[in-house]
C-alpha cells in the first residue's frame, strides 16, 4: 500500500513516506474520513487509494529461524514495525513466529511509527523496562537506527552489504552493524553475555 500511494503521490519519496508513517500507519482503525485525510496530505484523490488492500502472508527470510531461536535464549523478543491496520495479519505474524517472539507491536496498535522516538518509549512502557536496556534491530537506517538511538536504545542495523550511511551513528558504541540477521543475532548474544565485537 505504502508503494503505491508513494509513487502515485507527487511529493518527493521522503516526505510521502513520512507522511504514510504519521498519518496512515498510526491508525487503529481506516474508514473514509482517514483515506481523504492521508489522501489530501498526499496529494492525491482519495480514488487513489488501494483498495481492497491484499497483503501476501508473512514469510521467514533464509536463516530467520535460527537467528530468532538464538536470540530468545537471550533475551525477550518483540517486533516493531510500521505497518497499517489493513496490511497488519498479527494472527499468521504469530503462527509463523512461535515460540521465539513473546509480543508484537505493529505502529497501529501503538499509535506512533518508527522513526518517532515514542514508538520505542511506548515497547519499553509495555515490556516494563527502560529504553536504555533494550536492543532493536532493524535494517531501515533512518525508522530503525536514528529512530531507535534518539530514543535512547541500542540498535543492530542490519546492512545486507549497503555501506552505513551516517558513519558518525558508529562513534559512540550505540550502533552495531551486522551484514544479516545471523550477525545480528551474535551481537545480541555478546550485547547479552557481555562480550563487545
Amino acid at each position: 500500500m505504502a508503494t503505491i500511494l508513494a509513487t502515485a503521490s507527487p511529493l518527493r519519496p521522503a516526505d510521502a513516506r513520512r507522511v504514510i508513517r504519521q498519518q496512515l500507519y498510526t491508525r487503529a482503525s481506516i474508514d473514509a474520513a482517514v483515506i481523504a485525510e492521508v489522501c489530501d496530505a498526499l496529494q492525491l484523490p482519495a480514488s487513489a487509494f488501494p483498495t481492497p488492500v491484499e497483503s501476501s502472508p508473512p514469510q521467514l527470510l533464509p536463516g530467520a529461524g535460527a537467528a530468532l531461536r538464538t536470540m530468545s535464549r537471550h533475551a525477550n523478543v518483540i517486533t516493531l514495525s510500521n505497518v497499517s491496520c489493513l496490511e497488519a495479519d498479527t494472527g499468521r505474524l504469530r503462527a509463523l513466529l512461535h515460540p521465539w517472539v513473546i509480543d508484537y507491536f505493529p505502529s497501529y496498535r501503538t499509535g506512533y511509527a518508527k522513526p518517532d522516538p515514542a514508538a520505542f518509549h511506548c515497547v519499553a512502557t509495555a515490556c516494563r523496562t527502560s529504553p536504555a536496556n533494550m536492543v532493536h534491530i532493524g535494517d531501515d537506517w533512518a525508522c530503525d537506527v536514528i529512530g531507535a538511538r534518539t530514543a535512547g536504545v541500542t540498535v543492530i542495523w542490519v546492512s545486507n552489504g549497503r555501506p552505513v550511511p551516517e558513519p558518525e551513528w558508529l562513534k559512540d558504541g550505540g550502533v552495531l552493524v551486522a551484514t544479516d540477521l545471523i550477525a545480528a543475532s551474535q551481537h545480541l548474544t555478546d550485547l547479552a553475555t557481555g562480550r563487545r565485537s
